[in-house]
C-alpha cells in the first residue's frame, strides 16, 4: 500500500508540473475556439527614410517609360547622388534611397515625398503624377523594396537578421521564422523595438494574452527588433552554473597552491 501511495504522489506531482508547464509555454490562453479578434490596424510596411527602393515605370510604348527608368546613361546619377544601378544599361533596375528628409527622386518629375506610404500608396501617386505631366497616359508603376529585414534576438531557436519579402509580417510569424522561443522564452515578456520619426519605440506584449493583437508592435515593420526575454528558469540556471564555475575556480586555485607547496617543501627538504 506504502509504494502505492507513493506512485500515487509521483503521477500527481507530473500532472501537476505538466500543467503549470502548459500554462507557462502555451501562446494565446484566453483565446476560445472560433474566436473573432480585433488586430491592430497597422498591418502594412511603409516606408522610413533611407530605405532603399526599385521604381519601374512601364507603358505599351518603352521608349515612353525608358526615361523615368534612367541610369547613367540619363544623367540621372548626377542629377541625384543618393542613385545606384543594380547592372549597366538604360533599361537596367535603378537602386534609389529615400533621404533623411523623407523625399525620393524620380527622373523628370523630380521629388516625390514618400515617408509614411506604402509600396502601393507611392506608386499610385507616382503614377498619377506622370500622367498629370503628360508624359504617359497609361503608366504604371513597380516599387519594391530592396533590402527589408526585421533582427529576432534573445531566447529563441535560430537568432539572427531575417529578410521581408511580402508587406506585412507579424510578431508571430517573426518567431516562426527564428524557430520559435526556447524553452527559456519568457511568453509575457517580447519587446519590440522600432524606430519612428528619429525616435525608439518600445512594445512590450504578452504572447500568453489575446490583447497582443492589439499591440502596435503586432505588425512589424522594417528594421524591428524582436526580443525575447529569459524566464526566470534561465535565469536560475545561468546563476547556478555562474556559482559552480567560481566554486570550480576556487577548487582550482587551491589545488594548485596546495600542490606548489608541496613542490617547495620537497625541494627544501622540510618534514625529511
Amino acid at each position: 500500500m506504502k509504494l502505492i501511495k507513493k506512485l500515487l504522489l509521483v503521477a500527481v506531482a507530473v500532472v501537476i508540473c505538466g500543467c503549470s508547464a502548459i500554462e507557462r509555454t502555451v501562446y494565446l490562453q484566453d483565446v476560445a475556439d472560433n474566436a473573432s479578434i480585433k488586430a491592430a490596424s497597422e498591418a502594412q510596411i511603409r516606408i522610413k527614410p533611407l530605405d532603399r527602393l526599385t521604381i519601374v515605370v512601364s507603358s505599351k510604348d518603352p521608349e515612353l517609360a525608358a526615361p523615368f527608368n534612367a541610369t547613367s546613361s540619363y544623367n540621372s546619377l548626377s542629377s541625384n547622388p543618393m542613385g545606384s544601378s543594380t547592372s549597366n544599361g538604360a533599361s537596367s533596375l535603378q537602386v534609389r534611397t529615400v533621404d533623411e528628409s523623407g523625399l525620393l527622386y524620380i527622373p523628370i518629375i523630380g521629388n516625390v515625398y514618400c515617408a509614411g506610404k506604402t509600396r502601393s500608396e507611392l506608386a499610385a501617386e507616382i503614377a498619377q503624377k506622370i500622367k498629370n505631366g503628360g508624359y504617359i497616359s497609361d503608366a504604371v508603376v513597380n516599387i519594391q523594396f530592396v533590402d527589408m529585414k526585421i533582427f529576432v534576438l534573445g531566447e529563441v531557436s535560430k537568432p539572427g537578421q531575417y529578410d521581408i519579402t511580402r508587406d506585412h509580417v507579424t510578431i508571430l510569424e517573426a518567431l516562426a521564422m527564428a524557430g520559435d522561443m526556447t524553452i527559456y522564452g519568457n511568453r509575457q515578456a517580447v519587446t519590440v523595438v522600432r524606430k519612428v520619426n528619429g525616435e525608439t519605440k518600445v512594445y512590450q506584449m504578452n504572447m500568453l494574452d489575446s490583447k497582443m493583437f492589439e499591440s502596435p508592435g503586432y505588425y512589424l515593420q522594417q528594421s524591428d527588433v524582436v526580443y525575447v526575454q529569459p524566464n526566470k528558469y534561465k535565469a536560475a540556471t545561468a546563476e547556478i552554473n555562474q556559482n559552480r564555475n567560481f566554486w570550480l575556480s576556487i577548487a582550482t586555485t587551491f589545488v594548485s597552491i596546495a600542490s606548489l607547496v608541496v613542490t617547495i617543501l620537497m625541494y627544501t627538504g622540510v618534514g625529511n
